[in-house]
């Protein structure tokens, strides 16, 4: 009798304890370029969470192109947090309501605690003599960019070139006519931000590469320093990262309370200055003047100056049929 007794003490206890780490693990899916941050962000929030709760937590990460990870968290990854690249991929998952409705309305900042802009990296020394979107479209330049169906990366860099001419004066015309001559010198649409590295440095195709601000500092730590020129154009689009609990998970999970607490870390001074480091934007104004010299001046303009929103840019120009497939299906 003792015996059993300590059999189905041990088995209950080692169910608790299964529990227990169920409960003390979040799942971060995310976009491909932000997987060095959340590594380092990772670590100091653990740190943080036990000092402040004395209670231990893991932090697993997955990154992919945004659009991707949007639609396998739809699918049935179980995603404590989804941490994106463009509002419509967080939009997706609320409108299959995997994540609240309202969630732009649950953290500051339309729940975008960091922005980020698209620029050039070009080979060490730019042979081409890149220095704005115009010479992107020159006869003889290869431009290496991703796929904007596939992820928020390639998006936003279709947007940003489209607003560019915008920003001039230029009209809709005249942007599709430019986005078009772009998209003619790009040889091969990457699938994902960090798949758009390797094609322009392990596979050595272009002479461009437009991504992230933030993919200067991985470029460097992952192929060594000196290896491209980071090269700011004229006038560049804001970048939202918006940030969402999956209500699904947690509340499957029992994890919401933990949820919540890894994406305000993301608000604070530390979280601030995580980003700072790894060149994403921080909002906190007193940490961007702090690191002004890594985020040089550029005109930025939004989304919704030329676009109305995310929203609407998606249905014109990137949904099946849209201006997108229309411009890159006659190159």
């Amino acid at each position: 009798m003792k015996t059993s007794l300590r059999a189905a003490l041990a088995a209950l206890a080692l169910a608790t304890s299964g529990l227990a780490s169920a409960q003390t693990s979040l799942l971060n899916v995310s976009y491909d370029v932000a997987r060095e941050f959340y590594k380092d962000l990772n670590v100091a929030f653990v740190a943080h969470y036990k000092k402040t709760t004395g209670q231990d937590i893991k932090v697993d990460q997955s990154h992919a192109g945004s659009s991707a990870q949007a639609r396998a968290v739809a699918d049935g990854l179980d995603a404590d947090v989804v941490t994106f690249n463009t509002t419509t991929d967080v939009d997706f998952l609320a409108d299959k309501g995997v994540v609240a409705k309202d969630w732009a309305k649950r953290f500051p900042n339309n729940a975008a605690p960091t922005t980020s802009t698209m620029l050039f990296l070009v080979r060490n020394g730019n042979p081409k003599n890149i220095k704005d979107w115009d010479d992107l479209v020159k006869p003889g330049v290869q431009v290496v960019v991703v796929n904007p169906k596939t992820g928020g990366n390639g998006r936003m860099a279709y947007l940003a070139a489209w607003g560019y001419v915008r920003s001039k004066g230029g009209s809709d015309e005249q942007a599709a006519e430019f986005v078009s001559k772009l998209y003619k010198n790009v040889p091969v649409l990457a699938r994902g931000g960090r798949d758009a590295t390797g094609i322009f440095l392990q596979r050595n195709i272009g002479d461009v590469l437009v991504t992230f601000e933030s993919e200067v500092v991985s470029v460097d730590r992952e192929f060594g320093a000196g290896k491209v020129d980071a090269i700011h154009p004229s006038a560049s689009i804001v970048a939202e990262n918006p940030v969402a609990i999956v209500e699904r998970t947690v509340n499957k999970k029992g994890t919401a309370a933990q949820a919540k607490a890894y994406l305000d870390f993301l608000y604070s001074d530390e979280g601030q200055e995580i980003a700072a480091k790894h060149n994403i934007r921080p909002r906190n104004e007193a940490v961007l003047k702090k690191y002004a010299a890594a985020f040089k001046p550029i005109k930025l303009f939004t989304v919704n100056q030329y676009f109305g929103s995310l929203a609407e840019a998606q249905k014109v120009h990137f949904n099946d049929g849209g201006k997108f497939d229309q411009l890159y299906t006659t190159k």
